[in-house]
C-alpha cells in the first residue's frame, strides 16, 4: 500500500460525505466507497477536471440512478483537484 493512501481515501470519503448527492451521509458513512478507488487513480494519473467530472457524473446517473443538477459533478471535480493540490498529493508527496 502506498503511503498516504489511508490519509487520501478519509480525505475524500470526507468530501464525498459532505457533498452527498443521495442524502444519506449522516446514516450510512460508507456510501460512497464505491467512488474513492476511481477517483483517487485519476488524480494520481493525469486525468483533468473534466474526466473526474464525468466519472462522477457517470456514477451519479449510471450506478445512483440519479439525474445531476447541470454542473453538480463539474463542481464536485473542482472541489476534488482544488483539495488534492492543497494537500500536496499532486506531487505524489504523500503528505496531508
Amino acid at each position: 500500500m502506498r503511503s498516504g493512501t489511508n490519509l487520501a481515501e478519509n480525505g475524500l470519503r470526507h468530501l464525498l460525505n459532505e457533498w452527498d448527492p443521495i442524502g444519506v451521509a449522516d446514516d450510512v458513512h460508507d456510501e460512497y466507497d464505491c467512488m474513492l478507488t476511481p477517483p483517487l487513480q485519476r488524480l494520481r494519473g493525469v486525468s483533468d477536471q473534466a474526466e473526474i467530472g464525468e466519472f462522477l457524473r457517470h456514477e451519479l446517473e449510471d450506478h445512483f440512478g440519479l439525474t445531476p443538477l447541470p454542473s453538480e459533478p463539474e463542481a464536485m471535480a473542482a472541489r476534488l483537484m482544488s483539495w488534492w493540490t492543497a494537500t500536496g498529493k499532486a506531487d505524489d508527496t504523500g503528505c496531508v
